[in-house]
């Protein structure tokens, strides 16, 4: 059995641009990252999936977004590919929902998150943590 807890939002650090936002396609960049990190207990294992986003403005930081969760997975369970790359994306789709209620009030309301594009991460050692 996986049990998904609640997506936390461990930093949303948003500083106002001191210029106004005239041509945001030229000068606003962003980028997203994901961490995978492994956790154990005595009956149970599970993973903690972070994504960090970070929107630049004229080489300066308007917003670090960090958000995280954690799947908690029966010892005895084996996790395949599709499983975890449900989690994942699951993880990404409540990251991007918080940022659109969030971004509201700021410069930042008509953008959206970059698609998370899972081919970028390499998944068999996460797979191989998971399932030893």
């Amino acid at each position: 059995m996986i049990e998904q807890t609640e997506l936390v939002i461990s930093k949303w650090d948003y500083q106002p641009p001191q210029n106004p936002v005239d041509d945001p396609e030229e000068k606003l960049t962003s980028y997203i990252t994901l961490d995978v990190m492994k956790l154990r207990a005595a009956r149970k294992k599970g993973i903690a999936c972070r994504f960090t986003c970070e929107f630049i403005f004229e080489k300066r930081t308007l917003l670090e977004y960090v958000a995280a969760n954690t799947y908690v997975i029966d010892l005895p369970d084996v996790i395949d590919r599709n499983e975890l790359q449900t989690m994942i994306q699951n993880t990404y789709t409540i990251f991007k929902e918080k940022f659109d209620l969030r971004k509201l009030g700021t410069v930042l309301q008509d953008k959206t998150l970059l698609p998370f594009d899972e081919t970028r991460y390499d998944l068999d050692p996460v797979l191989a943590l998971l399932n030893e």
